[in-house]
């Protein structure tokens, strides 16, 4: 089939590269966000699945509203067969959605209709969920809520941040979606409806639900930081500045301090919650680099009955 690519960020890459590398499919163009301003200069960087379509001598499309007529007439000139989409971080009107002849097909990172929307995989770490995966369905006017093609499953790991699965996913997700279009192209596949029970949403998180809450358990501490890691970052307040959290651990020995407290020892720092106390291992102070948090503890000489959490300055 004659493709024409969707996505934006580096998780779309191996999506697209398993796409490129197909002998049954040509990608004949790429769609993505224009470029946008990156770095301590703030110069304006190509999107990585941008970068790579042009290693690749594929034509790139930028819109900026993909309603633009200008790249509705290009879309419609190509003349594609189907559209991949990965993460392409717009919504897409329906006077394109009706260009393709075999329509629009998402690979979403969730066994839908579970976590419906932009961050699935940071929702499913926070939630506690002990298996999650990716599924390819066609787009549809409604939040993800089209007919499922396939999907695979992944285990969630116990230190798994959300980077860490959502790397392994976007190269389980890349064989599924490569996959799809060849059932879609032989007519072995048929999308199915999804359940009306087991929906859950999954809105992006924004830098207030990355605040930890040290009355709520261990457990739940624990999950917020690896579901916010790396972005948007899980932080608290020390001494009225943010403090980032870039990772913590359950402390087996269930050590009991007040939510919030802090205790150092000789080579680690415990935090109370309202279950029992988390080791802090690395932090990241306002304006620093991220540090382990024995050595933080140490510079900044935290005294007896000092707590994480106050309100912060201003």
């Amino acid at each position: 089939m004659k493709l024409v690519f969707a996505g934006t960020p580096e998780v779309a890459v191996p999506a697209l590269d398993a796409l490129i590398a197909s002998d049954r499919h040509e990608v004949a163009a790429v769609i993505t966000r224009p470029d946008a301003p990156a770095g301590r200069g703030r110069k304006l960087v190509a999107s990585p699945v941008a970068q790579r379509a042009e290693e690749a001598g594929i034509e790139v499309l930028k819109p900026v509203r993909p309603r633009d007529e200008d790249f509705l007439a290009r879309l419609r000139e190509i003349g594609p067969d189907c559209c991949p989409v990965v993460a392409y971080g717009a919504l897409l009107p329906k006077v394109a959605l009706g260009v393709p002849a075999r329509g629009w097909v998402n690979l979403h990172f969730s066994l839908l209709p579970a976590w419906r929307g932009a961050a699935p995989v940071q929702h499913a770490v926070i939630a506690g969920d002990e298996v999650t995966g990716a599924a390819t369905f066609l787009i549809e006017e409604g939040l993800d809520s089209g007919p499922v093609y396939g999907v695979v499953t992944e285990l969630v790991r116990p230190a798994d941040t959300s980077g860490d699965l959502l790397t392994r996913l976007a190269f389980a997700g890349a064989g599924l979606l490569a996959a799809t279009m060849d059932g879609i192209e032989d007519g072995t596949l048929t999308a199915v409806e999804q359940p009306a029970d087991g929906v859950s949403l999954a809105p992006k998180l924004t830098v207030e639900d990355a605040r930890v809450d040290w009355h709520a358990p261990a457990l739940r501490v624990d999950r917020l930081v690896r579901g916010c890691t790396p972005a948007p970052g899980a932080w608290t307040v020390f001494r009225g500045e943010r403090l980032k959290l870039v990772s913590v651990a359950l402390d087996p020995a269930r050590t009991e301090l007040a939510p919030g407290e802090l205790a150092v020892g000789k080579n680690d720092v415990r935090t109370g919650t309202g279950s029992h106390a988390v080791e802090l291992l690395w932090v990241q102070p306002q304006g620093k680099k991220p540090m382990r948090a024995a050595d933080w503890a140490r510079g900044v000489r935290i005294a007896p009955g000092e707590r994480l959490g106050a309100a912060a300055a201003g």
